[in-house]
Order: C-alpha cells, then structure tokens, then sequence
C-alpha cells in the first residue's frame, strides 16, 4: 500500500477526529433527512404545495450530508482517492447542496408567512416554479468556478473540496462576495422580514406557535462563521489563520442540514404529523392556524 504523508498541521489523532465530527454529523442528517423524503414520497396528506419546499429542502440536505460522508471516507483513508477531477466534481456537488439549501429556507420563511399571516393558499404552480428556478440557479452558480470565475480545490486536510479561498484574487473576490450577497445577506434579509411579521402576528393573537427566532439563528450560526472567513480572505492573506480552524468552520456548517431537519421537518406543525404517519402508521391530525386559541 503507498504511503501517504499527513497534511501540514495535522495529526493522526486530528484526521481521525475531523473525520469522526464529519461521520457522526453526516449519518444523523442522513437519516433524519431521509425520513422526510420517504414521509412525502409514501404520506399521501403530506404531499401538499407547501410542504414540497421542506421536502425539497431535506433533497438538499441530504446532498451536503453525502457530501460530508465522502468527506469523512477519505479522512480515514488520510488523503484523497478521486483526484483532481473528483475534487472539483465534490466541490461542486457541495455548492449546489448549499446554496439550494439556504434558498429553501429563504422559500419556507416566505410560506410560512403566507400561513399564518396573510392566509393566502400556495398553489403547486408557484411551487413547482419556484422550485425549478432554485436549483437551476444552485446549479448554474455552482458550475461557475468549473468555467474559470473561482475555482474548487482541496481544504487544509485535504481529504474534502470546496471553494478554494486561499487564491485572494479578483475573480475569487467578485465571485465570492456575489455569492455572499445573493446567497447569505439576501436569504437572511427574507428569513428576518417574514418570521418578524410572523412574530408580531403571533404577538397579535396571543400564541406563540413556534420560536421565531430560531430559523434564521441557526442558519447564520452554521455558515455565518465560515462564510465570514471567506470574506475575510478577499482582502486578506486567510493562510494566516490556523489549518485546524479553518477545517473546524467547515465541519460547523455542514451540521446545518441535521438542524434543518429537526426545525423543518420533525419541528413543523404541518410536516411532522406526516412524519409521525410514516414511522407509526397514526392518523395525521391537521393543525388549526384560523382561530385564537381559547
């Protein structure tokens, strides 16, 4: 078997603990995510126009938690099995996963604030479109480092793929600092104005129906510390920065998919009675959203 020398600043105790925290956090989303695939796809009084956007956010998350899977295989293995080919294929993969995710959890803070707020009825024409438009678009600026803009190379352990923020240069930084707007700030901007008028709806009626604040929370406790070190590293030389703390970011954010599930899917009034169908076999009981409670 050739042998392979360990990344620079990195132990065998460290390889094997990163692969670890990238297994442990990939299965659980795994599941988790993939018992609300399987709940919309075999629940017949689940697959409704709203609930098709969790659905297709749990679609999402499951790529990224693939995608940490592979992750934590070559961990293991200590270095990289698909060449530089199946680098950028993995980093692309990622960036699709990622940006189609926090799109749909931009899309659900919309929903849900037609809920509860306005009461206005989501058709599956709106939903089917907006669902087209959001991977087409995760997939079209996703491709864009593959044709030059950007590129995808190796993280500082060497064993995963993603953008590679090391370069500082001027198509990392406008390409990087697009993606930040329209994928961070954006989504961030649309999650805060919804679930604030959902709030203030909650505040109206006397009855907080879920935690308003936590969606968008955890979003940005996720991808806000990864994504602030790859801003930082269009002005400045990101290398500086220690290779462990650089590997740990990354392994915070793809703990969102498995956050994702238990907020959107087992946490979701309208989903997880279908959720609870599918793994019990119990009569599906519609939540009541018209009427102050008594």
């Amino acid at each position: 078997m050739a042998a392979y020398s360990l990344p620079e600043g990195f132990t065998e105790f460290d390889m094997f603990t990163y692969g670890s925290a990238l297994l442990v956090g990939g299965l659980l989303g795994f599941l988790l995510n993939a018992i609300s695939i399987l709940a919309f796809v075999r629940v017949k009084e689940l697959r409704t126009p709203s609930n098709f956007f969790v659905f297709n956010l749990a679609v999402a998350d499951l790529l990224l938690n693939i995608n940490g899977l592979t992750a934590a295989y070559s961990s293991y293995l200590r270095y990289w099995p698909f060449g530089q080919n199946g680098c950028a294929l993995h980093g692309f993969q990622g960036m699709i996963a990622v940006l189609a995710s926090i799109s749909f959890m931009a899309a659900l803070s919309w929903d849900r604030y037609h809920q509860y707020c306005t009461k206005q009825k989501l058709f599956w024409s709106t939903t089917v479109t907006m669902t087209i438009i959001i991977w087409v678009l995760s997939i079209f600026w996703a491709a864009v480092p593959l044709m030059g803009w950007a590129a995808y190379d190796f993280e500082p352990m060497r064993t995963c793929c993603t953008l590679d923020y090391t370069r500082g240069d001027r198509d990392y930084m406008t390409y990087m600092l697009t993606l930040t707007l329209l994928y961070l700030m954006f989504p961030a901007y649309i999650m805060m104005s919804c679930y604030d008028a959902i709030n203030k709806h909650f505040k109206k009626i006397h009855h907080h129906r879920f935690n308003t604040k936590v969606p968008l929370r955890v979003m940005l406790m996720c991808w806000g510390p990864y994504v602030a070190m790859c801003v930082y590293a269009c002005f400045e030389n990101v290398t500086v920065v220690s290779p462990k703390l650089r590997m740990v970011l990354p392994i915070i954010a793809k703990t969102n998919p498995f956050f994702n599930a238990l907020l959107y899917s087992f946490g979701n009034e309208f989903y997880r009675g279908g959720v609870w169908h599918f793994l019990t076999g119990a009569k599906i009981v519609q939540p009541d959203i018209k009427s102050k409670p008594k």
